[in-house]
């Protein structure tokens, strides 16, 4: 049996695609299988082979002990029998689904595939992909048929970046096959490095819609806590002291609003829109808490500049301090980042912008977004922007903010980490 085979290494495991999901995935099974990691990027795999990740989510301390070999080369597939594809899923300019990376990686595994072997897709597709999409190439390229051949699976990744405590290990897993021994084997390969529960669906296309719509509810959540704090602020109302205040009901969900970038949450619901609206069917509440999240930054941005001309300023005469560009806290991922559309909407009103991240790589966000990452925050900002909770920021106390502002501060907090200054703080203080 297959899964047997591969705990005593007589087989191999291989994982393409070695960002923020593959790379962990890939260690992970690494610790009881031999395991090929394969990514056609040549300049990450080599600080990988050097023990460093490329994406700094993992210390040198992951890669001790892992039984892995990694390469760029698409021939070394060849060598493993249980391939696992974890590249990216991301949407274009038109916000329709991006299959490049998917279809090419299964035009990799399928050269590669060989009578008994099995490949499981993580990627985040919309329901029918992996079957509809990219089977059609498994089984072309290698000339071979599913299940008569080789098995199919799909297994959804729920790795949180940042989130140390909820690791790969220690999230329940679903699992799907293309028949009841696909399912099973699956279920056993995966079983050897989760320790919390495996839940065996009963179709690929279960396991596809099930990840899609995790992250659509959350979405959805999130957008309704934006257009609440729309709502509040212009009834000079503190939304974050209303949801704490709804929150001491015992069945009050606690989100929270914010600027939703990412490659997950503000992607996902876009993948279930494309395949609804090729059903016929023309969703409204995604559609709805997708146009919410995807206005905050210009709102936000609005908000900024009429705070600026409240105090008597002229924003093409301002100096604004961002503070913060990755997608989330305490991660160097800038992938989908909204902090990116506030500084352009900030640079519409002719507003000068400074853009500091502690994490963030100034190389990866000039190349992905043509802005300038400063090493350090200057002086004599009329505002700063709180847009990122980094733990560094944390640690900033008003007196810090007011140091480096002129006459008549404002500081906005858009995670609110920082609470509202006492008067005599002397700082205009907004926060969604």
């Amino acid at each position: 049996m297959l899964a047997s085979e591969l705990l005593r290494k007589e087989k191999v495991i291989s994982v393409t695609g070695l960002g923020y999901t593959g790379l962990p995935l890939a260690l992970a099974f690494a610790k009881k299988y031999k395991v090929i990691g394969f990514d056609t990027n040549a300049s990450r795999i080599k600080l990988m082979q050097q023990g460093i990740d490329p994406s700094r989510e993992l210390t040198a301390a992951a890669f001790e002990g892992a039984d892995i070999t990694f390469s760029a080369q698409a021939e070394d597939l060849s060598k493993a029998h249980f391939h696992i594809i974890t590249v990216p899923t991301p949407v274009d300019a038109m916000k329709n689904p991006d299959l490049s990376h998917l279809l090419e990686a299964s035009a990799s595994v399928g050269g590669a595939l060989k009578t008994g072997d099995y490949v499981v897709y993580e990627s985040t597709v919309y329901p029918g992909c992996t079957e509809e999409d990219c089977l059609p190439i498994l089984e072309t390229t290698s000339g071979l048929q599913l299940n008569r051949d080789f098995k199919l699976g799909y297994s959804p990744e729920r790795i949180v970046p940042g989130d140390k405590v909820r690791t790969l290990e220690t999230i329940a897993k679903v699992v799907s096959g293309s028949d009841e021994e696909a399912l099973e084997t699956i279920a056993s390969v995966y079983g050897e490095i989760i320790r919390a529960p495996i839940h065996q669906a009963p179709g690929i296309k279960v396991a596809e819609a099930a990840k899609v719509i995790e992250n659509t509810q959350r979405d959805l959540n999130i957008s309704l806590m934006n257009e609440l704090s729309i709502i509040f602020d212009r009834m000079g109302i503190d939304t974050k002291a209303v949801l704490e205040a709804a929150g001491t009901k015992w069945n009050f969900l606690p989100f929270s609003p914010g600027l939703v970038g990412g490659h997950c949450i503000s992607v996902d619901p876009y993948y279930l829109l494309h395949q609804s609206k090729k059903l016929g069917y023309e969703p409204q509440v995604i559609l709805s808490g997708r146009r919410v999240n995807d206005a905050m930054p210009a709102h936000v941005a609005k908000r900024l500049v009429q705070t600026l001309i409240a105090q008597g300023k002229n924003p093409s005469q301002c100096k604004v301090l961002v503070m913060g560009i990755t997608f989330k806290e305490d991660v160097a991922d800038i992938r989908n980042s909204k902090v990116a559309e506030l500084v352009r909407e900030l640079m519409q009103f002719s507003v000068a912008v400074h853009l500091i991240d502690p994490l963030a790589s100034a190389n990866e966000v000039a190349h992905e977004y043509r802005l300038s990452l400063m090493d350090g925050p200057g002086s004599n900002y009329d505002a700063v922007c709180v847009a990122v909770a980094h733990a560094t920021y944390r640690q900033w106390t008003f007196a810090d903010f007011k140091n480096i502002m002129n006459d008549s501060p404002v500081l906005f907090d858009l995670k609110g980490i920082f609470g509202h200054p006492h008067p005599k703080e002397g700082l205009i203080y907004w926060r969604l």
